[in-house]
């Protein structure tokens, strides 16, 4: 799916399950497109007036643009969870939930990656880095142990960091997101590399220390 094919299936998705679904753009990209979530929540109030008091889960890809699967992934996801919203193990997981899928966070490099009708392997956004450079590693762009390890400074690398940590639209708006969901839980970003489960944390070999902590990966 490119980003108006995904727009159009969420909108689909929402509008053919309006009764606990919304789509909503929690922000816009470096080039203005919008970055898309679709909400599932099957309190009407939660819908309409946001937040919620059940336990909530995020799931986020996209972050590297040429990883066009971990758009699938998602969006097949959203798709059959409400397919199949009147049986009764995922009307369970429904009820008790809190959901927001944000399938395409970095839409202009999927488009850019995808615009001369070949794959260009694009991995980044498309920030202009003003030296003849284009792009800012998202997923290099946090703030937590930003610039420590496993990033770069150089701009013309795929794993640059950018100027300074958040310095990116996209990184704004999903911090934002995040901050405002005090009810999350679990955070999972969906990528196409390795075939590894990663948890925290990604920086240190060390096991988490705290062992209640530990259980819930394990």
């Amino acid at each position: 799916h490119n980003f108006a094919e995904t727009t159009a299936m969420l909108r689909m998705l929402s509008s053919s399950h309006a009764d606990i679904a919304r789509v909503v753009s929690i922000g816009k990209s470096i080039e203005g497109r919008d970055i898309w979530a679709l909400h599932i929540n099957t309190t009407p109030e939660a819908l309409t007036r946001g937040g919620s008091s059940k336990p909530g889960i995020i799931y986020v890809a996209n972050h590297h643009a040429r990883e066009h699967l971990s758009t699938e992934v998602p969006l097949l996801f959203a798709q059959y969870l409400l397919q199949n919203r009147a049986t009764a193990e995922i009307g369970a997981l429904l009820d008790t939930r809190d959901i927001w899928i944000i399938p395409m966070l970095n839409p202009d490099g999927t488009e850019f990656d995808i615009s001369t009708g070949r794959y260009q392997y694009w991995r980044k956004n498309r920030r202009n880095n003003g030296d003849g450079t284009f792009g800012v590693d998202l997923n290099r762009n946090y703030g937590y142990q930003w610039g420590t390890g496993g990033s770069s400074k150089d701009t013309s690398s795929d794993v640059y960091m950018g100027p300074t940590s958040f310095s990116e639209p996209e990184t704004q708006a999903f911090k934002a997101f995040v901050e405002s969901l005090p009810n999350t839980k679990i955070l999972l970003s969906i990528h196409t590399f390795s075939e590894l489960i990663l948890y925290p944390w990604g920086h240190k070999h060390d096991p988490i220390s705290n062992q209640q902590d530990l259980m819930v990966h394990e």
